[in-house]
């Protein structure tokens, strides 16, 4: 398998309903392995024709005859990448075109109401609508199921990530902000902290898969209603642990499948983006570009004996696919084309790009039993590391180091921070087939894979190579148990950040409903329709919180709201309380229970919250509305936003506007009108027409209900 060319297959998809409405015609063509496309401004024009390896003609219904199905698609071109990373070696699928030509449709399948059609069901039917990824999962778990045995043993584990600006976000880990992308010489690109489940069937993928794409960033274009913005990156590490009779001995293969989903490229003028979409559109096209530059220079260096410098670090995609691209990886590009005439110059470059890539050479070789030759170097390395710092009057606890061991999946970066790819590592003895771990490690072949301590290498570089590599062992020798473990703190973390969020979920993962956090403070609307009321929620987090209409965190619209309207800012004290300041900005119209604000002021549990003539909020602080409960004697497990609420929030909060705010009918609006509970209020917070109500229905008869003090009526 060694020198194998990138496998690429070519897939048209049916027309929108965009290019039917626009009457759009077919401009490409297939017979057999061979892609020809038409331009349709110059119908004189000889037809361009490009061969791959597989042409899949999905254009028309599925009754049509020759028209592809997912099934053949999966059997064709992703059952054979699944037998290889059986056999040992890294495989890779990658999924490019124009935003809506079909790139996560061939990939995950169709996305309809409900759950996301994964496919990955206890006993699965033959859903034709399953894309590649839950066909791949299902076929895999189904070839371990049959093929165990007491010597043989699986495991799987599964990263979903995505490239979103530029910047790499774990879709799995809820709540964490932007990862950093690090390069070891032995192990290759990798992303630190990245989170690494184990997955036992394939439901357990279809719920990481379903999760992280509710995650993921989409947004509306006009070529795509959900475009996807961002770059996924699913990655699924398969070991196979085999058990000798003969010699006692375990060996193992461990293969790396990594499933991309690019965004698709596009131009401003086509899908109409603006502001934010625009900043997203220049970020994926610049990317892809850099995507291009490398496939490129990677197929020109197989023509050419000299090696030229690949520009991988120009962009984090790139980076992170450099094995994929040309490296330890069996790797096939699907290259989704739309058909339609108004697409034609996206359509000829997608597959000018499919044709360059074909012509790149992979190095794929079988990752076996890495662990213990990789194991016996870094206890070596560390000797060495312990050796020079003694040598230098340095322990190994020095500046900056910490006694608790580290997140997994995290190893340490090469001398003096290269910015170019780093040198093969020196000859240290007979050459060892290194293949992908725990930590996504990069298989090399030759030397050995571990790097020889520099001599310009200072003691604080030491201290943190020492450290990165002992966490490097106690990841190799974590076990089945403990990786178990890790698991499922993982998932308890993440449906703990879910619930402090105000988010139910079920015990499989799904979502239930949205519910009033219980430790941030927060904001919900009020409104005059009690079914629209309380139905909106803003979180006020830790810092500053802006509110207006544009380039802020709360953003609201309406003709009294400025660009910059007021700023809640969150501080914590000592003890653990959290103080909520609200600062208005000049000229904005802020109200705090009917008084207008000129400078800051501190809020508290249900105050009223008006900006500009129509919204108007409640202030919830769930720690003080449990510290009310707790000195009231009221039991702690009611709901806080049912414990905190009065009946008499609308109402006031219309008491707040001004009478030209708010409608006629509720400013002559007659007592009966008004729900029971006004019989409840104090004296300043009912209308004067019902402080001097008769005795009757609704107050005691032995009261007077009349001006002053409550009197015994005589």
């Amino acid at each position: 398998m060694s020198g194998a060319w990138v496998t690429v297959a070519a897939r048209v998809r049916p027309f929108t309903e965009r290019e039917l409405r626009l009457n759009a015609s077919c401009i490409v063509n297939m017979s057999g392995a061979c892609t020809t496309i038409t331009n349709p401004k110059q119908t004189k024009e000889s037809p361009k024709s490009f061969t791959f390896d597989y042409s899949y003609w999905s254009h028309g219904s599925s009754c049509s005859p020759g028209f592809v199905s997912q099934r053949r698609v999966y059997e064709e071109l992703g059952r054979q990448l699944l037998l290889h990373a059986l056999d040992g070696y890294n495989v890779s699928v990658l999924a490019y075109g124009q935003s809506g030509a079909g790139k996560s449709y061939t990939m995950v399948g169709q996305q309809g109401p409900g759950p996301p059609a994964t496919g990955l069901d206890p006993e699965p039917d033959p859903d034709p609508e399953m894309g590649l990824v839950p066909q791949l999962c299902d076929d895999l778990f189904a070839r371990i199921s049959d093929g165990r045995s007491p010597d043989l043993s699986y495991s799987v584990e599964v990263s979903y990530m995505e490239i979103y600006c530029e910047r790499v976000r774990d879709l799995l880990a809820v709540g964490r902000g932007p990862l950093r992308v690090r390069e070891h010489p032995a192990l290759g690109p990798y992303v630190e902290g990245l989170s690494k489940p184990l997955a036992t069937s394939a439901q357990d993928i279809g719920r990481l898969l379903a999760c992280g794409n509710r995650t993921r960033t989409v947004a509306a274009t006009n070529l795509n209603e959900v475009s996807s913005r961002s770059h996924a990156v699913l990655t699924i590490v398969l070991t196979q642990r085999r058990h000798d009779p003969l010699t006692d001995l375990y060996t193992e293969r461990v293969s790396k499948i990594c499933l991309v989903d690019l965004a698709g490229s596009e131009r401003a003028d086509s899908s109409g983006s603006t502001g934010t979409r625009l900043k997203e559109g220049a970020n994926i096209n610049k990317s892809l570009t850099t995507l291009g530059k490398v496939i490129s220079a990677l197929a020109e260096g197989g023509k050419r004996r000299k090696s030229e410098f690949i520009p991988y670090r120009d962009s984090v995609l790139t980076w992170l696919l450099k094995e994929s691209l040309g490296g330890n990886s069996r790797t096939a590009m699907i290259a989704a084309l739309s058909p339609a005439d108004l697409n034609y110059e996206e359509t000829l470059s997608t597959l000018r790009y499919a044709d360059r890539a074909k012509q790149i050479r992979c190095h794929a070789v079988v990752n076996e039993d890495p662990n213990a030759r990789l194991i016996r170097e870094l206890k070596e390395e560390v000797a060495r590391l312990r050796e020079l710092l003694e040598t230098r009057g340095r322990g190994t606890h020095g500046p900056g180091a910490e006694s608790d061991p580290a997140p997994p999946a995290v190893v340490f970066l090469c001398p003096n921070d290269q910015t170019t790819d780093p040198p093969p590592p020196p000859d240290q003895g007979p050459g060892v087939k290194v293949g992908a771990r725990v930590g996504d490690p990069a298989p090399v072949e030759g030397p050995t894979a571990v790097v020889t301590l520099g001599e310009g290498l200072s003691s604080e570089e030491a201290l943190d190579r020492l450290q990165e590599t002992e966490r490097i062992m106690e990841e190799l020798n974590e076990s089945w148990e403990q990786k178990l473990q890790r698991t499922e703190r993982l998932r308890q973390e993440r449906e703990k950040l879910l619930a402090e969020m105000g988010v139910a979920t079920r015990g499989d993962g799904g979502t239930v409903g949205v519910f009033s956090p219980k430790k941030t403070p927060h904001l919900v609307n009020l409104n005059e329709d009690l079914l629209s009321s309380e139905c909106l929620l803003y979180y006020i987090t830790e810092g500053s919180t802006r509110v207006g209409r544009s380039d802020v965190d709360i953003e609201l619209s309406g003709e009294f709201i400025r660009d910059l309207h007021c700023v809640f800012h969150s501080e914590g004290g000592a003890a653990g309380q959290v103080t909520v300041t609200l600062e208005p900005c000049d000229g904005a119209d802020t109200f705090v229970n009917g008084k207008k604000l000129t400078s800051p002021m501190v809020l508290h549990q249900g105050q009223r919250v008006a900006m500009g003539k129509s919204h108007v909020f409640r202030f919830n602080h769930p720690e003080q509305a449990r510290q009310e409960l707790e000195r009231s004697g009221t039991p702690t497990d009611v709901p806080l936003t049912h414990g905190s609420r009065t009946p008499t929030d609308v109402p006031l909060a219309h008491r707040d506007r001004t009478p030209t705010d708010l409608p006629l009918t509720h400013r002559d609006r007659t007592p009966t009108d008004l729900p029971l509970t006004h019989r409840d209020r104090t004296p300043t917070d009912v209308p004067l027409t019902h402080r001097s109500r008769t005795p009757g229905v609704g107050s005691p008869a032995h009261l007077c209900t009349g001006p002053g003090p409550p009197q015994t009526c005589r």
